[in-house]
């Protein structure tokens, strides 16, 4: 595939992809585990929408709404009693479902519930999911599914950017081609209706006719990147021999800024010298992770990001952006699915003429 190639039709303006304003179903990272001990509770916001978290005297960890749904009291001033929250207004005490479960001066609770969130404790991080029901897993390595490994904690930082910019420069084959890492190109993968999988075998096979009857002979690729969500994404390098494993967990904050934790994984190792061998390789990794990201970092706080002249090579973006683009959107701080300027005209005209008819 020839960079010079004349460049192709542009897709339609993303109405997700870049938008500070939506975002894609799924999970999210919160807190590192250990920032929250057994009976804490912290409050946090998360795309827009302010929550609470705490951890019972079971150590299971709990997200909820963080307003008290009798006068609007913010539950992160209340206290963690047993597996239970208690507001610290009036007092009021809601379960780990959310389920108002004592009001003092009430001999009965009320029937009503505190809004509660998927979440899910992985890696060493705290995740939420932000629709009612876990479609699809917490983001994982897809090489690593049914192998041991350990998982460690990076350094986290904040970029000027959104943060599908960050995930559109591991599938830029301009510029692998202009560092000469890989010949242009990447495979697609759905891996489900929520992950795609971008990857590239080993160049020599990569003109071979029946390059598909050889691909069980050389079954790892040499590089491999898998987005979740349009949020997270894991990135695999290296031959058979010597495997690197990274998840970037991505999350925009107020500012048009991206807030990234770093996740670095390495297949487990007996004994001592294999301890202290994964601790050099995880420290190795860390340390070139930071070098690339500092290169890049300038470039990325000043990008104007509107792909209006694509041509052949920019095919992997393009894929990942329509991949996007099928997802299912929220509303920055509400977290409701958003619909289309049209839709929304459509029904403002409706509901205008239905109270005109009602007069």
């Amino acid at each position: 595939m020839d960079a010079n190639s004349p460049h192709i039709k542009a897709t339609h303006k993303p109405k997700i992809f870049n938008n500070s304003e939506r975002f894609i179903e799924g999970w999210y990272w919160l807190i590192p585990s250990n920032n929250l001990g057994i009976n804490e509770v912290k409050s946090i916001t998360l795309l827009g929408r302010k929550l609470v978290i705490y951890r019972g005297q079971d150590q299971q960890v709990v997200i909820c709404d963080a307003y008290c749904p009798h006068m609007g009291a913010h539950l992160g001033e209340g206290i963690v009693e047993g597996n239970e929250l208690r507001c610290a207004f009036h007092h009021w005490k809601f379960n780990a479902d959310g389920i108002c479960v004592e009001i003092p001066c009430l001999d009965e609770p009320l029937s009503l519930k505190l809004k509660t969130w998927p979440t899910v404790e992985k890696y060493g991080i705290i995740w939420v999911w932000t629709g009612e029901i876990p479609r699809e897993s917490v983001p994982f390595v897809p090489e690593l599914e049914f192998q041991d490994y350990e998982a460690v904690l990076g350094s986290s930082f904040v970029i000027n950017c959104h943060p599908h910019l960050m995930m559109l420069n591991a599938i830029d084959t301009q510029y692998f081609q202009g560092v000469q890492v890989l010949d242009i190109g990447f495979e697609k993968q759905e891996l489900n209706q929520n992950a795609i999988i971008f990857s590239k075998y080993k160049r020599q096979y990569h003109d071979l006719p029946f390059k598909k009857v050889f691909r069980p002979l050389y079954k790892n690729p040499i590089y491999s990147i898998c987005y979740w969500y349009g949020s997270t994404f894991t990135l695999t390098v290296g031959t058979d021999l010597r495997r690197c494993y990274l998840m970037l967990a991505l999350r925009l904050i107020p500012g048009e800024q991206v807030e990234v934790q770093t996740i670095f994984f390495i297949k487990q190792r007996k004994g001592l010298f294999g301890w202290l061998f994964n601790r050099l390789m995880l420290w190795l990794s860390n340390s070139l992770v930071q070098e690339l990201i500092s290169d890049e970092r300038n470039i990325l706080q000043t990008m104007q990001f509107n792909l209006r002249n694509p041509i052949k090579v920019d095919q992997s973006i393009m894929q990942l952006i329509n991949h996007v683009e099928l997802q299912k959107p929220l509303m920055w701080k509400t977290w409701l699915l958003a619909r289309s300027p049209e839709t929304e005209a459509k029904e403002t005209q409706t509901k205008w003429r239905d109270e005109l008819t009602n007069d």
